[in-house]
């Protein structure tokens, strides 16, 4: 779906709260937190995070009740 795209896992050990993925397409980016389900608490800086770097470019949290509604709008801000 995202051809011509660098997808990196990023390392939650570097700085704590920093989403999942990394997601680079030309001159775009977008960064997803990914819970197991609706219900699962996020660390501590996570919704930080996903909140600043939403305001930058891109930033979710996903789980499996949401996710085709953000792939949705990854695919329209990608």
């Amino acid at each position: 779906m995202f051809k011509d795209s660098i997808v990196f896992k990023m390392d939650a050990g570097y700085i704590q709260g920093i989403p999942d993925i990394l997601i680079l397409k030309g001159n775009r980016w977008a960064a997803l937190e990914i819970k197991r389900d609706d219900k699962y608490k996020c660390q501590p800086n996570q919704e930080y995070y996903v909140e600043r770097m939403d305001k930058m470019s891109f930033a979710r949290i996903v789980t499996p009740q949401n996710w085709k509604e953000v792939l949705n709008e990854l695919q329209s801000a990608l």
